[in-house]
Order: structure tokens, then sequence, then C-alpha cells
């Protein structure tokens, strides 16, 4: 691909390979920063300059090939994994809507482009397929951003699907054609095999996932291993089908997408080896093929170069402009989905190499698109992080809900196996914006007669969970009290740290006149704060749905806005339905309070007009792997019903696998006026206690 300078000889020590690349990755995005250029353009850049075309330091070889195909399967994979699967079905239309724009619109354009330079049929349908394609640069930026679940970002990833299976299957045809195999035979073969692909990957996958996380308790290094097998097990898959790995692994991002918790340990580990290792990789193997010396010396290069770019161009930004205008997308999201479809590597780089190999495409075209390339890799990211900068603001700037002061969660920790359970709740419920640190607690008595004994098992307890939230990046303050109870220890931290929300395991062993037991019922009764009581026998992530019961006056508690955002995004983070279960209130006025409630996963509202009905109908339709969410209210407050201390109780002489009791809290004295003037319906003080 022309001559370059050749100032060296390529390295081939590996270490010295390998200390080179870790040195420019830690540099370019420095510089990049330095520049206001997007961090993720570093690589290539680098990757023109130690390329063989330039100061031949570096080759393009099977290594660097290998960890870039790695790298670019873990945009794919982390794609999928972050789409937002309820927005997903939400837009699903629209996704199906852009993605065929996409691709059509540049198919059209670049096929006539290339009929016109004097391409035959079938090479100018596979250049046409080449502009129509897209890669997802820009994505990890979106992600960075705080914003990949705007409508925008889930429509541009969910049409990404369809487009670049699209562009693939042209690729398969026209490749098929080429050398004298559309045959019946052929069409068969690859539309069986397609099919068998999709469902292997998107129903067993789930699977096989949600049986290895409920039998198995894994540690760190094997859940990210058995992540590792998913995803290039998927690849491998989609080669026998006859496609690229890049579908396997986005099929495989959306079969993983409910069993790894957003905010997770796994999911840390997951971006971090590859935003940190693989994905640069890539990035810099895409330098290590650019030869800008060809336009000097081809001058057909300039006219195809152009007429391809233009074709790319007009293509890409046409589908988000339709999209927008029939769908009333802002100017700012507009630009984002633009800057998301404009860059041109993965399976524009396969498609291509495939049709030189085949005598498809000649050298001025494989240098064409490799320009092409470059310059949508560095206009992508950069549209991506000026607007998705813009769009993340205005998303801040919506109105919200008045907070008082920040949010902290205290975990009060006295088994070493719940710990895990109870933090991946707390990481859950916690707020992404907020900078708190979570606050694992544990309280030894001071009449123990080794206290100091305790005190030590206390901090290697807690030692534990430092290592577990660690995982996850979360940032966590330590708390060791000792009283002479623990319900009073627990009290004073809340009271010291101003804790605002308590996360605590339950047992739910049965007890005679007590409802948790004297150390939670006590702490409860003497806090105004929000109390999650927890009994979690499954993985959180293998949730099938959420259950929330809402008993009668419950929206006139002061806790109750905060309460449901919570919940909601429990539901969202687990990404699964909601299902709301009234009992003799009217629906319409909760439907009214959901609508304004953000996030907002599928929900259903349903009713029933009495605890009897309740238990008759209700109960019976509760399932294994739902998390069922009481809303309950501590005793001589609104909304408080003897049955409240009924449910917890037979909900583990059910043996329902997983549940948690939610007080919301208290943030004032409430008589049966109600709460900050909120009125109470006439009937409230007619409600049947013994129903």
């Amino acid at each position: 691909m022309g001559g370059g300078l050749h100032l060296f000889q390529p390295l081939e020590d590996p270490v010295i390979i390998f200390a080179l690349t870790m040195l420019l990755f830690f540099i370019t995005p420095m510089i990049m920063k330095k520049l206001r250029i997007p961090g993720i353009i570093g690589p290539i850049l680098a990757g023109i300059i130690v390329g063989p075309n330039v100061l031949n330091i570096l080759e393009r070889d099977q290594t660097i090939i290998l960890l870039g195909t790695v790298g670019l399967l873990f945009i794919i994979f982390i794609a999928g994994l972050e789409l937002d699967i309820d927005g997903f079905k939400k837009y699903r239309h629209r996704s199906v809507l852009f993605g065929t724009l996409s691709f059509i619109i540049p198919f059209i354009i670049g096929t006539f482009f290339a009929l016109f330079l004097g391409y035959s049929l079938a090479a100018s349908i596979l250049i046409g397929s080449i502009v129509g394609s897209h890669t997802l640069l820009g994505y990890p930026i979106a992600s960075r951003l705080g914003v990949s679940k705007n409508k925008a970002v889930t429509t541009a990833v969910g049409g990404t699907l369809l487009t670049d299976t699209l562009a693939l299957l042209v690729l398969a045809v026209i490749v098929g054609a080429a050398q004298g195999q559309l045959s019946f035979h052929f069409w068969t073969t690859l539309v069986i095999s397609l099919i068998i692909f999709v469902f292997v990957v998107l129903w067993g996958t789930p699977y096989l996932s949600r049986w290895y996380f409920k039998n198995f308790n894994p540690e760190g290094t094997s859940e990210f291993t058995y992540v590792m097998v998913v995803l290039f097990g998927a690849g491998f898959l989609a080669l026998v089908a006859g496609m690229q790995p890049i579908i396997g692994a986005f099929l495989a991002g959306l079969a993983l997408n409910r069993f790894i918790i957003d905010q997770g340990p796994l999911m840390n580990r997951i971006r971090f080896v590859g935003n940190a290792l693989f994905i640069p990789f890539f990035l810099l193997s895409v330098g290590l093929l650019m030869d800008l010396s060809v336009l000097f010396s081809d001058p057909r290069s300039w006219l195809v170069t152009g007429l391809i770019l233009l074709a790319v161009f007009i293509g890409k930004i046409s589908a988000p402009f339709i999209t927008s205008k029939i769908y009333n997308y802002h100017s700012i999201e507009t630009k984002v989905m633009f800057g998301l479809t404009i860059p041109q590597a993965a399976a524009t780089l396969a498609a291509t190499l495939v049709g030189y190999d085949v005598g498809l495409l000649d050298q001025a075209t494989v240098n064409a698109v490799i320009i092409m390339i470059l310059i949508t890799c560095i206009i992508g990211p950069y549209l991506v992080e000026k607007y998705g900068r813009r769009l993340a603001v205005s998303e801040e700037l919506k109105p919200y809900v008045r907070k008082e002061g920040p949010e902290r969660i205290l975990i009060p920790l006295s088994n070493p196996e719940t710990m895990e359970s109870l933090l991946d709740l707390s990481f859950i419920i916690k707020s992404v914006s907020d900078d708190q640190p979570l606050y694992p607690l544990t309280v030894v008595q001071k009449e123990v007669g080794n206290a100091e004994g305790e005190v030590a098992k206390a901090e290697k307890m807690l030692g534990h969970a430092v290592m577990y939230a660690s995982g996850a990046e979360m940032p966590v303050r330590l708390l060791t009290k000792v009283d002479l109870n623990i319900s009073d220890g627990i009290v004073r931290a809340i009271a010291e740290e101003r804790i605002n929300i308590v996360v605590a395991g339950w047992d739910a062993e049965p007890t005679s006149r007590q409802l948790y037991g004297s150390v939670i019922d006590r702490f409860i009764q003497r806090t105004n704060q929000a109390v999650l009581v927890t009994k979690i026998d499954h993985p959180l992530n293998t949730t099938n749905r959420v259950v929330v019961i809402i008993p009668q006056s419950s929206r006139y508690k002061p806790g109750f806005h905060h309460a449901m955002i919570k919940i909601k995004k429990i539901a969202s983070r687990l990404n699964v339905g909601l299902l709301c279960v009234i009992i003799n209130d009217q629906s319409g006025h909760y439907a009214d309070d959901m609508k304004g409630i953000k996030p907002n996963p599928p929900t259903t509202l349903m009713t029933t007009d009495s605890w009897t009905h309740f238990y008759e109908e209700v109960v019976p339709m509760l399932k294994e792997e739902d998390l069922i969410i009481i809303l309950s209210a501590r005793k001589g407050t609104i909304a408080w019903h003897p049955q409240l201390e009924r449910l917890p109780k037979m909900l583990a002489k059910k043996e329902q696998e997983s549940f948690i009791v939610f007080y919301p809290a208290e943030e004032e004295e409430v008589d049966v006026r109600g709460s900050r003037g909120t009125e109470v319906p006439k009937d409230f003080f007619f409600t049947n206690y013994g129903d």
C-alpha cells in the first residue's frame, strides 16, 4: 500500500513491542486531551506514525491482529451488554427504521458511485454494502458520559445490529456469487445456519447463564472467564453460520444483558479489561493499516476516496436526520446518532479485505477505504464527545425532585454469607451521580468477654467487603462500633454519619413475638430513615421480575416518591419488568405517580380490593425467581396495616427465595391529616384492618 518512509526496522522482541504499545496507550490520550480531541483517536494516530508506512517501528502482525480483533469484539459486546433492553423494546420500531435507512441510503449512493467509476455490478454492490455498515467506535465515549440509555443512543445501537447484519449478508452473497456458489444449497445452508445460530445464542445463553449463576457461587475470575467463553463461543458460532464474529459478540451481549448488573464488579471488570487493553489494540491496528502516501502515488485514489467519503457522509447523516424528524428528536441527539454511526472500521474492513482477496476490489479501492476509515474514525468520536457532553448536561438540567442532602447508604454486616448480596443491592440502588461512599458497618457488643477478638473478626469481614466493593470501583467507608447492644450501635452510626438509607439482611428465622428479631425491630422503630430489610437467596442477576406490593394510602407517605425511585431503579438495572400490586386503593392515582418517576422499566399495575383477595389471587402467582418488594410502613404511621407484619413471615414460610421489606423514610412526624398538608381521603378513617 505504498512505499512509506521506512526509517527503522520493525521491532521483533515481544517484550519491547508490548512495552511500546503500553507507552503509546498511556501517552496518546493525554496528548489528545491537551488538543481537545477525544482520547480514543490517540491510538489510531499512533498506529499511523509508528506503522509500516511511516516510521516502520511496528508491523501489523498476527499478534496485533489477534489483540485488535478481541478489542473489536469487546466494543460490540459491551454495546450489547449496556443496551437498554426495555428501551430497545420500546423503541424497536425506531431502531428498525433507523437501521434500515442507515444501510439502504449509503448502500444505494455507494453502489451508484461505484458503477459511475466503472466497477462491475458485483463489485459496486459490495462497495455499497461497505459504506452502508458502521462501527460503534464512539460508544465507549457515550457510555462514559452517561448517555448510553438515551433514546437516540438506544435507537442507534439497536439499528447497528440490523445495519451490520445486512452488510455482512450482502458480503456473503456477493462472495458466493464471485466464487460461483449461488445455488439453492447455498441459500438453504445460509438461512438455516443463521436461524440455528441466533436461537442458540439468544435462547441457550440465558438458560445456561441462569443455571450457572444460580447453582454456583463463582469467584470473580471464574465469572469473568465464563463471560469470555460466551463471548468468543458466540463469535465462533457466527463464523460457523457464515457470519462475521461481531454479530456473535453483539448477540452475546444481548443474551447476557440481564445477568450482568451495570454497577456490579463483573461489569466493571469487563469494561476495565476492554478499555484498558483490548480496545486500544484494535484502534492501534486500524492505524497500522493507514497509508497516506497512496494519495500522492495514485491520482485515481483521490476520486475513489472522495466519492466513497461523499456516499458515507450523505448516507449516514440522512438516516438520523429522517429518524429525528419522524420521532421528534432534538438536534443534539441527531448529531450524537450521526457521530455514533459515521465511523467505518469493523464490517467495513472485513468486507474490503474479503473483496480484495476474491478479486472484486483493486488496490486503489482498498487504499481509499482505509483512508475513509481514518477520517470517519476521527470525526465520529469527536462528534460523540462534543454533542454527547451537551446531551448529558441537558438531561441533568431537566426538572428533578428536591433531594435533602447527599445519599448515604449504611450496610450493617453480621453474616459473611449475605455480605455480597447486600453490597450488590446497594450498588443497584445507589445513585450514579452521587459521589458518597457506601458505609459497611459491624457492631460488637461491650459485654462480650473477648471484645477485642470480636472486633478483629468484624474488621476481617469489613476487609472482604472492601475487596468486593473495589471490584465494582465503589468507594466505601468502613465503620466498626462497640456498644451495649447491636441496635443501639446501628442507631448511633445512622446519627453520626447522617445516613439516609439502611440495607439490612434478615435470616427469616421464625420468632414468636418479634417481627424480624430484636435488633432490626428496634432500629426500625427508633429511626426515620429508609430501611430495606432483605432476604436474598438467589443471585440478583437471575431475577425475572420485580413485584412490589403497595398497601392502601402508601402514596401519602413522605418517602413514597423516593422509595418508588429506588424500586424502579432496581427493576431497571436488573433489566426486568415491574409489577405493582395495589391493595384496596385507586390505581389511577398511582398510575399518574408512576409516570413522573424515573427510570421507566416496563410497569404493570394491578389492583386487589382486600388483603384476603391478595392472599387468594396474587400470592399463588408469585414465582421462585421473582424479587418481591413489600412497601411497608412503621407501626402507627399512615399506610400501616397489621397484615404488613404477617406478610414477611408468610413469605418466609412459603420459602419465597428473595424479598425485600422496604420502609420509606419518615421525614417528619405524620398524623392522620397526612404529611406536608396532603389531604387524606375521607374513607381512610374507615379502613377495615380486620380484612
